[in-house]
């Protein structure tokens, strides 16, 4: 009994905390899926939603003092057609993501991410901003409303441990 619960309030501890390996172990429990087929999930729906393969694509999220950066581009240098699709995909999430728009990684993650909805709330006070890269593109993303900023740094580390990309989650 008292390993029972020990077990449970480590597992209760562990959904809490955000920065936790099982923190989405609240929508894995609710769908009964492992983390195996919770990232094969994702990998899955971004390929049909971003227009390109996770397997030839790589994504970066960095934190910055005012706000962050999406960066994504193509595993193999000569790979033109996965980087005009990297290119157009980021493009039109810095528009949508202008106007309040969260539906596709809504749809990638298969929930809210988390901070969209203060991203959405304050979209006014937050500039989305798409540049090309040699291999790819990136958005920019600058805030100066404290708010807006916190949330903006939930939004890009739940794309960093939802991606697994293994970029830092502190500036």
């Amino acid at each position: 009994m008292h390993v029972l619960i020990v077990t449970a309030t480590v597992l209760i501890a562990s959904c809490a905390n955000p920065q936790s390996p099982v923190a989405n172990c609240r929508m894995q429990d609710q769908y009964h899926i492992s983390p195996d087929q919770h990232s094969a999930g994702v990998d899955s729906r971004g390929d049909h939603a971003m227009g390109f393969s996770q397997e030839t694509a790589a994504h970066h999220f960095i934190l910055s003092p005012d706000g962050g950066t999406i960066k994504v581009s193509t595993k193999r240098e000569n790979d033109d057609a996965t980087r005009s699709e990297i290119r157009a995909h980021l493009s039109h999430i810095a528009a949508l993501f202008s106007s309040g728009d969260f539906d596709i990684p809504m749809f990638i993650h298969d929930r809210v991410p988390p901070g969209v909805p203060v991203m959405k709330a304050k979209h006014d006070a937050i500039t989305y901003t798409y540049a090309e890269t040699a291999c790819g593109g990136q958005v920019r993303i600058k805030t100066q409303d404290a708010d807006a900023l916190k949330a903006v740094h939930e939004f890009l580390v739940f794309q960093i441990q939802d991606h697994r990309t293994g970029d830092p989650v502190q500036q």
